[in-house]
């Protein structure tokens, strides 16, 4: 019989600036992420648009590569997945109100923020699933 892979959760991360991208990229796949990277918000409204409900984690900067800020894509983001996190970053305060259950993180944060948001969406995730019937599939999910 095959071996089932661990589940590894996916996190949309969304910035224009590259070494930023991969830093936080790298600090999530770290902590036993998937990720997908964007520049702009319009490429992660694609990705949305086609993976939203697969998506444990959204981290997007305010100003973006492209005509959609980071503000716009956090409302999109809990449109199309309400139970997602979604971290908005940048080093002035949002432009506009943020939606219900957003965060903002200040810049400079941390990597360690990156760490432990990453083990508190895991930790929300295997509750979830442990919570939902029949949760049991078989698959082997890691804990942290």
């Amino acid at each position: 019989m095959g071996q089932s892979k661990p589940f590894r959760a996916t996190a949309l991360v969304v910035e224009d600036d590259p070494m930023q991208r991969e830093m936080i990229a790298l600090l999530l796949e770290e902590s036993h992420f998937d990720v997908i990277e964007c520049e702009s918000a319009e490429a992660a409204e694609t990705v949305l648009r086609r993976m939203a409900s697969q998506l444990a984690l959204v981290m997007t900067d305010i100003r973006l590569a492209g005509a959609m800020d980071g503000v716009s894509l956090a409302h999109i983001a809990r449109r199309y997945n309400p139970n997602v996190d979604v971290i908005v970053t940048s080093a002035s305060p949002p432009p506009r109100p943020l939606p219900r259950g957003v965060h903002y993180w200040s810049k400079p944060w941390a990597p360690l923020d990156v760490i432990r948001l990453a083990e508190q969406t895991s930790h929300r995730l295997a509750q979830q699933l442990s919570d939902t019937p029949g949760g049991d599939d078989g698959v082997t999910r890691s804990r942290h």
